[in-house]
Parts: structure tokens; sequence; C-alpha cells
């Protein structure tokens, strides 16, 4: 068993496609080894900005012999048939066997082909993976090249059991040297023998192969750097991956935020430095307050401790701060309500208008939402009113992540009210499973608003999500309307608010159509009065995705919103928990189990006789004590259970169910449901019918799995 290791070195690869690409190389290459049946014990990957690295431990030195039959046709088949068969097992009539069968004899030609080095393979396997490699951006470079890499190739490293396994691509051929830093590496080539002095060499070189390693380094250096200023990073993920990226030997420097810039928000400071040039803001412990200094991580080891490098880059992150704060002087100066008119001209979708038409709608539906939660009616519409305004600004032209942010400063700098103005900042909350979600009534409204017109309105329209694609982000809105409800615990009729989201985009959808170019048509994009409904059940699969992940069985929820009386989603959730209670305890068990026997004789039944049976038996002709009995527990339990469902008290409801268990085993026990009288018989299946009807007042049990 050996080792191969293979390293792929080339100019910068950007950060943001690294560890994809390393997961497609091993992929491929595993993939092509495994197709030859070649197994192995263990397989890593490493990424970094110049280079992607695969090594696979215990590989076999050679490939197995193959022996394989194939079945062809019959003795005596015309000859055109035979031929083609031979043909395509690549042997001759002499070479294949007789066998027989109960239909007669037929020809198999037995192939046998000897396994070829692990070396060889690998030979095939490499150029074959690299080409299949697909990037989101390629190049091709050199004169006539026709391969496609995402930048320039410099080398292949490719060594099995310490060997080179020849191999070319792009015009590269591999070898067993590599190099190391480009500024603080040897200037002589590194020879490579196995995975273990490599990782070694490189390090000496002053690379860190292992990004997580690299992550490493970052986040203590700067922890050390900032608690020795009294002060602490602020945690950014998404940044920390991208700048390990961007580094092979990370080095952190503490630059200064002139004072002059410190008067601009926090959040385009931190978005400036972040966006432009991968910067890590800083704070105060004591306060939380953004301080005047920021974290490089540069990919430099310079003599004088990198005060040159920390001032070059002040001067650059002078200029960019310069132009946030340009930006943010000259916005302030027109009031943001005298932005909405502006919205006239930004168009939100070819279908669906502009962004003026669907402020309006947002702001009405957050009044109808707000008054449905008994919060400020006056406030959620202004909110609404405001909510997209600072998409006309200049300094969410120049930082889109910034919208909504920057629309509370504006309204707290023109005297907005408080509440308002934190409604405009979270409408576009949740972004995302860890983002917090809206609390306060007015912000609810506004945000609730913004999500459902959003969805209805693509649906109405025809761009709904598809298994292979969701452009316009609805199921994270669909998770968004139903984080904030339950999070929130808000009470919401929410098939009534999508039907009237509907009726509000029909009437703007109808109005802009006035006003579209000719060559836009929309008159096949309403398709009609369904929108609310399948906006309303794409909410529900949202729903049992995320409940499922929770321990709530997907089955329970289809069980009660099959009943159509149910689009309370804070009410729905503690109807279903309490019927997930109920059914793991033996009294549900059985009952589930009497329900399951009802159902199947009724089904068996109705199929015979060609009729429904539905209404109500007559107690006249009830003849057996335990029918009699049935029938008076029936009748209590349906007015008991509507009168605690009405009350939301489910629990309660659960347990005037199972008190049925002993009227309904006694029924099953002692009664003969197919009589020999056809009155009676069709008396004590209405009981059945009706004893159905009685728990479908819970839930559809039709619906419930296992």
């Amino acid at each position: 068993m050996a080792e191969f290791l293979l390293e792929l070195f080339s100019e910068e690869i950007p950060a943001r496609m690294q560890a994809q690409a390393a997961r497609d190389l091993e992929r491929l290459i595993v993939g092509g080894l495994s197709d030859r049946g070649l197994l192995f014990e263990a397989v890593r990957s490493f990424f970094g900005p110049r280079r992607l690295v695969l090594v696979i431990d215990g590989l076999a030195n050679q490939q197995p012999d193959l022996r394989e039959e194939k079945k062809g046709p019959r003795v005596g088949a015309p000859q055109k048939a035979i031929d083609g068969f031979l043909r395509t097992a690549g042997v001759s009539l002499e070479q294949c066997l007789v066998q027989s069968d109960a239909k007669g004899e037929f020809y198999v030609a037995v192939i046998e082909r000897k396994g070829r080095s692990t070396s060889d393979v690998l030979a095939d396997v490499v150029p074959e993976a690299m080409a299949k490699l697909s990037w989101p951006k390629s190049m091709r470079w050199g004169v006539g090249g026709s391969a496609r890499w995402v930048r320039p190739l410099h080398c292949i490293v490719a060594l099995f059991d310490g060997e080179v396994v020849p191999c070319t691509f792009a015009g590269v051929t591999s070898s067993n040297v590599t190099f190391g830093h480009r500024f603080l590496g040897p200037k002589r080539p590194i020879v490579v023998h196995r995975f273990a002095d490599y990782e070694a060499a490189l390090k000496g070189a002053h690379v860190i192969l292992d990004a997580e390693e690299r992550k490493d380094i970052i986040t203590h250096e700067l922890a050390q750097k900032c608690f020795a200023l009294g002060l602490e990073a602020i945690a950014d993920e998404g940044l920390l991956n991208e700048v390990s990226g961007l580094v092979e030997w990370p080095v952190v420097l503490i630059g200064r935020i002139e004072d002059d810039f410190m008067t601009v928000p926090p959040e385009i400071l931190q978005t400036s430095m972040r966006t432009h040039q991968k910067y890590f803001s800083v704070r105060d412990p004591v306060t939380g307050r953004m301080a005047s200094r920021f974290a490089v991580v540069a990919n430099m080891k310079a003599d004088d401790d990198g005060r040159q490098i920390v001032a070059g880059n002040e001067r650059v992150l002078r200029a960019r701060l310069a132009d946030a704060k340009f930006f943010w002087d000259q916005d302030r100066k027109v009031r943001l309500d005298s932005r909405v008119e502006a919205l006239k001209g930004i168009i939100f979708h070819a279908k669906l208008g502009t962004q003026y038409s669907r402020l309006e709608r947002i702001e009405a539906l957050s009044g109808i939402i707000a008054q449905k939660l008994g919060a400020d009616v006056e406030k959620a519409m202004r909110a609404a009113r405001l909510c997209k305004a600072d998409l006309t600004s200049g300094l969410v032209g120049e930082f889109p992540e910034l919208q909504g942010v920057m629309g509370r400063y504006y309204a707290l700098h023109d005297g907005e009210d408080s509440e308002v103005a934190d409604a405009i900042r979270d409408h576009y909350r949740p972004l995302g499973p860890g983002d917090a979600v809206p609390v306060a009534p007015v912000s609810v409204a506004t945000a609730l608003a913004d999500k459902i017109d959003s969805l209805v309105a693509f649906f109405m329209c025809g761009e709904r999500p598809t298994g292979s694609g969701d452009p316009y982000a609805l199921r994270r809105a669909a998770l968004g309307i139903i984080r904030i409800i339950l999070d929130s615990d808000v009470r919401l009729p929410l098939l009534e608010l999508l039907s009237r989201a509907q009726e509000l985009i029909a009437a703007t959808m109808a109005s802009d159509q006035l006003h579209r170019p000719a060559k836009v048509d929309v008159s096949r994009s309403v398709p009609g009065e369904d929108a609310a409904a399948s906006v309303f059940s794409f909410l529900a699969e949202r729903l049992k995705v995320s409940w499922r992940e929770k321990g709530t069985r997907h089955d329970l929820i289809d069980a009660v919103l099959s009943l159509g009386d149910e689009d309370d989603l804070a009410r729905l959730l503690a109807r279903v928990d309490a019927l997930q209670k109920f059914l793991n305890s033996e009294d549900g068990a059985n009952l589930l189990i009497a329900y399951r026997r009802t159902a199947n004789i009724l089904r068996a039944e109705e199929k015979k006789d060609s009729c429904v049976y539905s209404g109500i038996p007559d107690p006249q002709a009830l003849v057996q004590a335990e029918e009699k009995g049935l029938f008076i527990d029936l009748a209590t339990a349906a007015e008991l259970i509507s009168a605690e469902i009405g009350h939301e008290r489910f629990s309660e409801a659960m347990a005037v169910m199972a008190r049925l268990r002993g009227p309904v085993d006694a029924f099953f026990d002692k009664v003969t449901v197919n009589a020999d009288d056809p009155s009676l018989r069709r008396n004590r299946l209405l009981l059945l019918s009706r004893l159905r009807s009685t728990l479908h007042l819970v839930a559809d049990f039709s619906r419930v799995e296992g």
C-alpha cells in the first residue's frame, strides 16, 4: 500500500473558489480510481492561494485483474446479432463459451483484463479530473492554449510511492518540484518525495498548507494584538474564511483609523473596510463601541515589524473612508421621505412594476397587519412608506448590503419616530438562519408585509422556486415569515393576509400595465386566484422542513392542516404538539388503530355500496348496549372537543378524545357491523362515520403515518 500526492500549483486562485475546487478535485480523482477498481484507506485535501493538494493513503500498487462475463445472443441467432455482440465485447466467437438455460443455449463472452500498475492508472485519471474540474470563471493562457484553468498553471506535483506519475495538462508536465512563498520562500525549487517532507518543506518556505491552521493563526494573533491594546476583534467568520484563502503565511498587523472618520456610523466603516480592504474591525469591550483601529492580515513578514505595510494600508483606507464619509454627508442633505418619489424610476421586476408600486402595497398591508397585532397602525404604515427609500441614496448604491441600516440612520436624522426608524432597519430581517428576527410590533408588521408581498407577487407572475433554483430567495422569505411569527409569538390569520396581499398586487399590476412599454407582455403573468393558497401550501412545506429538524413529525402537520381550518402558525404548533404527545401515549396509539379499522371498513363498504356513509345514525335503531353507549359518548365528545379547540385547550381536547378508547374498543369487541339486517348494517356504518368525523375535529388521522 502506498501514498499518492498531487499538487496543482498556479497563480493566485480567488479565495471564494478554493474550498469547492478542492472538494471537486477530491471527488473526481477518487471517482476515477473507484471506477477502475482501486481502493484506498484515507484521503485528505488542502487548498490555498496558489495550490490545490490531494493526498491519498493506502493505495494498492496494482489495479486488480478483471474477469467479466457478458451474455450474448442465442446459438443459431442471426449472424448480424452475433457479429455485433462480438464487436462490442471485443472477442472472437472461438473465445466465447456456450451455456444453457431453460430456453436453450447462448454465447457468453469471457473478458479478462490484467490489472495495470496504479501509476499508469493515475497518469490517466489526473489529467482527466483536471479537465473536468469546473470553475465559476476560468481562462486560457499561452499561445494556442485550449485547456482552461482558473489561473495560469505553473507546475504539477504527482507522486505515487515517491515516484513521479508522468502526466501532462495545459502544456505542464508533472514532476517532483514545487515552490514556496512568492516573496519569503527560497528562490530555488523544492524537491518533494513524500507528503510528510512536502508539508514540512513548505512550512520552512513560509507556506502554511492547511487552511484551518491559517485560520487558527489569524484568530490567535488577532486576539493577542487586540488584547495588548485593551480591545477585541469583532467576530466575522466569513471574512476569516476569505482572508485565510488570501495568504500563505498570515501576519496580523494593527492600524489606526483617523478620528475624523469616527463620526461616521460604524456599519459604514465596517462595511467599507470589509468589502474593499478585507480588514477586521475592532471594538472597545467595555463600551461595545467600534474603536479607531483596524486589523489587516498581511502575507508578508517584514523586517520593520510591518510598519511600512501598516502605513500603506492606512493611506489606502483613508481614501476609502473619505469616499464613504462624502456619501454619508451628502445623503443627509436630502430627507428620506423626499426620496420615495424616485422609486418610481426603479423597476422591481419586469412583471411586477416599480419599487414605488410595491411600496404602496407594503404600506397598505403593514397597516392591516399592525391592526391585527394591536400595533400602532400609523407608525407601521409610515415605516413601510419609507422602508425602501434609502435605495436611492449614494451609500446604499455603493454598499447595497447597508439597505435598511442606512434608512434607519437617515430616518433618525430627519426626526422620525424611533420605532419607525427601527422598523425600516429590521424589515429585511431575518437575512439568514443565524440572524435575529424583529420583535417590536411595528417592525414585525413591516417585515411581514415586505415578505408576504414578495412571496405572493412572484407566485402570481409565475416566478416560483424550483428544485434547481430560487433566484428571488423566496424560500428564505418563507422561512423568515415563519420565524417572525413563531419567535415573536404573534397571532395572525395567515391565509387572510395572503389573500389581501393578492388583491393589492392584482390592483397595482393592472395599474402598472397601463404604463408599461408595449414589448412587456404581462397578460399571462397573473394566473389568478390560487396564488394565496399556493403560497400558504409553500409556507406549510417550509414549516414541515424546519419543524422536522426540531423533532416534530411532518405527517402530523399535514393531518392538522388538511382540515382547512388552521392558518395561525402559533396555534398550529400548539395543536400539533398536543397531537404528537397524545399519539405517543397508549390511548392515542390504540385509538389510532381503531380509527384505521373504522376507515378501512367504511372504505370497503362504501366502494361495495357505491355510496358515501355520512350523517347521524338513528338512535332508535341502535340495538346493543355498546353501540348505544358509543353513540352517546360520540355526541358528548364532539361538543367537548369543538369547545376545547375553540378555546385553544388542545391538550384537553386530546384528553376528551382519549376517553373514547373504551367505548370504541367495546363496540368492535361486541358489535357486528355488517349485520344481516340491511337497515341495522346501514345504521352501524353511519355510527362509524360519526366516529370518523368526530376524530377529524382534531386532525385528519388518515394522514398520520406509522
